[in-house]
């Protein structure tokens, strides 16, 4: 864990960033901790996520659909009522 002040932050937030990836950062104003710098996969972990969004978009589970089919016309997108 490190700690800067907001001061050091604003004048260099790449060092925080680089700093971030290793341990969360905390960020203090008047000596008060204020704010936490964290990578993403750190926050992810902290709340329990485990589903990226690249995950939640595959959509496991759904048939594939013949899209040559789609585009010569042999499907028109209405059911069969």
């Amino acid at each position: 864990m490190k700690v800067i002040t907001s001061r050091a932050f604003n004048q260099d937030v790449s060092q925080a960033k680089r700093a971030a990836r290793v341990a969360p950062v905390f960020v203090t104003d008047r000596g008060k901790a204020t704010h936490v710098l964290m990578s993403v996969e750190a926050y992810r972990k902290l709340i329990g996520q485990t589903e990226t969004i690249v995950d939640l978009l595959a959509m496991p589970g759904l048939e594939p659909m013949d899209l040559a089919a789609a585009r010569s016309g042999a499907w028109d997108g209405r059911s069969g009522d």
